[in-house]
C-alpha cells in the first residue's frame, strides 16, 4: 500500500521532532473516547486493563462518542485536541476523515497481522471502509420489547412500532434520523434496496417524517445506548431501540423480562480513530495502543464481554463463551444465521455525504 500524504506528513513532523514511533518516547496517559455503559465495559476488561497492566500508561475514559464530530471540529477549531482515541461508527469515520480530523492508517504498516500472517488488510476485508477507520465490532441496532406487556401476539415484524393499536404505549427511538428514517420508509411500502435512493430525495424524507408523525407523540427519545434497557426494565416504554449488546445485558446478564426483535436489524461497524492534531509523543502512544487493542485475540476477547462481532475473520473462530455466565456467546451476535435472515445494511456512504443536512431537518421536525 502507498503511503498517503497524510501519512508522509505525520512521519515527517515525528523525524523533525526527533524521535521515531519505535524507540519509546509515548504519552505516559490518553484519554479514549468511547460510548459508556456495557460497551465501555467490555473495551475496558478486553483492551484497557491489559494495555494498561503490560505498559504503565494511565488511561482516562471518556463517554462523548455520540458527539465526536461536533467535538473534534471545535477542538480543531480552537487548535487544542484533548483525545488520544476516539470510537466512532464508520460513517464519523468517513466524515472525520474526509475533513482532515483523522489520521490515515495503512493497515499492513500500523496494525498487527494475524497469528497465521494474513495481512491485517485481508484480515478486515470489506470492513475497512475508510483510510482512518479502524473497525472493532459488527452490531445491530434493533428493537427490544417487555414480554410482560405485549400480550399473547409478541412482535415479530420491526413495523410493530408503528403499530399502536396492536401494541399500545410509549416507543423509545433514538434522537437522530439514522434508523428512524429507514425503518420509516420500509414499514410505509419503499421496497429494502430503494430506500436510499428515495431518502436522498427531499419528498423520501418528508415521506418518512411523515409516517414517524403518526407515532411522534407515543414517542420518548434517547439519547445513551443505555437508555432503552433503563426504559424498558422500568416498564416506561413497551418497545424500544438500542444496541444489540445493550439488549443482551439487559436480558442475560439483568435477566429482564425483554425479548429481541431482530427482524429489520440494521448492522453498522464501529470502530477507532486517532485524531489530528496531537502531538509526536501522544500520536506515537495513540498507534501502540490501536495496535495492540486490534490484534486477533483482542477482539476476540470483547466478544466474552458482549454480544458484538469481532470485525478480523481471525477472531471469530476464538469467540467463546461469557467471561462470567459461560454460555455461548455466537448464537446471540447479529451476525448468528438465526439472526440475520432479515437484515438492513446501512449505507455509510449515504449518511456520510447527507447526514448534517437530514440532521438539520430532523432536529427541526422534532420540535415542531
Amino acid at each position: 500500500m502507498k503511503m498517503t500524504k497524510t501519512l508522509m506528513a505525520t512521519t515527517a513532523l515525528t523525524v523533525a521532532a526527533g524521535m521515531s514511533f519505535a524507540d519509546g518516547h509515548m504519552a505516559d496517559e490518553m484519554t479514549i473516547v468511547s460510548w459508556g455503559g456495557a460497551y465501555s465495559n467490555s473495551q475496558q476488561k478486553a483492551y484497557h486493563d491489559p494495555y494498561m497492566a503490560d505498559t504503565g500508561v494511565k488511561i482516562i475514559n471518556d463517554e462523548s462518542s455520540a458527539e465526536a464530530v461536533a467535538k473534534l471540529r471545535a477542538m480543531n477549531e480552537a487548535g487544542n485536541v484533548t483525545w488520544d482515541v476516539v470510537d466512532v461508527v464508520a460513517a464519523d469515520a468517513i466524515r472525520l476523515c474526509d475533513e482532515g480530523l483523522a489520521l490515515e492508517i495503512d493497515p499492513d504498516e500500523d496494525l498487527a497481522a494475524a497469528p497465521d500472517g494474513t495481512s491485517a488488510a485481508d484480515d478486515f476485508g470489506d470492513l475497512l471502509v475508510s483510510d482512518c477507520f479502524i473497525p472493532q465490532i459488527v452490531y445491530s441496532t434493533t428493537f427490544g420489547y417487555r414480554t410482560d406487556l405485549v400480550g399473547d401476539t409478541p412482535p415479530t415484524d420491526v413495523c410493530a412500532v408503528f403499530d399502536t393499536d396492536a401494541y399500545p404505549g410509549k416507543r423509545s427511538l433514538e434522537k437522530r434520523p439514522i434508523a428512524n428514517m429507514e425503518w420509516a420508509l420500509l414499514c410505509d411500502g419503499v421496497a429494502k434496496d430503494e430506500i436510499y435512493d428515495v431518502l436522498a430525495t427531499e419528498e423520501g424524507q418528508d415521506q418518512a417524517l411523515a409516517k414517524l408523525d403518526t407515532i411522534k407523540d407515543d414517542v420518548v427519545w434517547w439519547s445513551a445506548g443505555a437508555d432503552t434497557p433503563q426504559l424498558l426494565a422500568d416498564g416506561e416504554v413497551i418497545m424500544g431501540s438500542t444496541y444489540n449488546g445493550r439488549l443482551f445485558s439487559a436480558i442475560v446478564e439483568q435477566d429482564q423480562p425483554i425479548g429481541m426483535l431482530w427482524d429489520a436489524q440494521m448492522f453498522d461497524l464501529d470502530g477507532w480513530i486517532i485524531p489530528t492534531g496531537l502531538s509526536p509523543e501522544r500520536e506515537a502512544r495513540a498507534r501502540d495502543y490501536i495496535k495492540f487493542a486490534t490484534d486477533t485475540q483482542r477482539l476476540a476477547d470483547q466478544a466474552k464481554y458482549i454480544s458484538y462481532g469481532p470485525a478480523r475473520a481471525s477472531s471469530a473462530p476464538l469467540v467463546g463463551k461469557h467471561a462470567d455466565l459461560g454460555i455461548d456467546m455466537a448464537p446471540h451476535m447479529p451476525t448468528d444465521p438465526a439472526n440475520a435472515e432479515n437484515t438492513f445494511l446501512y449505507n455509510y456512504e449515504f449518511w456520510a455525504d447527507y447526514r448534517d443536512d437530514i440532521d438539520a431537518k430532523f432536529q427541526a421536525w422534532l420540535v415542531k
